[in-house]
């Protein structure tokens, strides 16, 4: 595994969802979808395609990098495949990942309680709150150590459904323990565009991220 870290050149220097019951796959994009486009973001490629917003491409992903936050991915060195997106700080970390979702429903209310069930059955303990995005897990997430020991780290899992697609966004660190002292983090979830394609995907399907050509490798 290698991770790969990005910095704009003004600056200086998670568990996959669960699987929908419907899994049949989603149909492509139409005109006129109920969901509607979300207005206070994460948004939909379609929204941002005539500003001039300088953002990292990440093919599912365009990431909007902010000042005191590092952009991490995760590569998987034999395939290529990114398998984590994280924006770090001093006080706490983001990952995001986006999945296939259908053009009507409520994926994020269909998995979250897979989720929690998931959590409690690994050891772990979650509870349900409502915040900015909607209702969300506040977790004590199993995982486990460099030593082999597991312990709990305190997560918040928010999920977002948006046009045919659904983004999972983890809170770690300071944000995930102290949600109302969380704005800023927040808001750099809310700059998140998500581009979901065209094609035909079964419902809860990742959408793959691709490695940006801005980004370097580090050891």
């Amino acid at each position: 595994m290698t991770d790969v870290k990005f910095r704009r050149k003004s600056e200086p220097t998670s568990e996959p969802v669960a699987q929908s019951s419907a899994d049949a796959p989603d149909d492509p994009a139409a005109p006129g979808d109920s969901a509607g486009p979300r207005t206070d973001g994460p948004f939909d490629e379609s929204q941002v395609q005539d500003d001039s917003v300088l953002r990292v491409d990440l093919g599912s992903l365009l990431i909007t990098p902010s000042e005191g936050r590092e952009l991490r991915l995760q590569v998987d060195e034999p395939s290529g495949t990114v398998q984590a997106v994280m924006l770090a700080g001093p006080d706490g970390a983001l990952e995001l990942q986006a999945f296939a979702a259908p053009r009507n429903g409520d994926l994020w209310g269909t998995v979250r309680p897979q989720i929690l069930d998931d959590i409690v059955g690994r050891g772990g303990s979650a509870e349900e709150r409502e915040g900015r995005f909607g209702t969300e897990l506040v977790a004590q997430m199993p995982v486990r150590k460099p030593d082999g020991e597991v312990a709990l780290q305190p997560t918040r899992i928010v999920g977002i459904n948006g046009q045919r697609w659904m983004l999972r966004a983890s809170f770690l660190g300071r944000p995930a323990v102290q949600p109302e002292e969380a704005g800023e983090w927040e808001d750099a979830l809310a700059q998140v565009v998500v581009r979901r394609g065209t094609g035909a995907m079964p419902v809860g399907e990742p959408l793959p991220a691709t490695l940006p050509e801005q980004a370097r490798r580090v050891k």
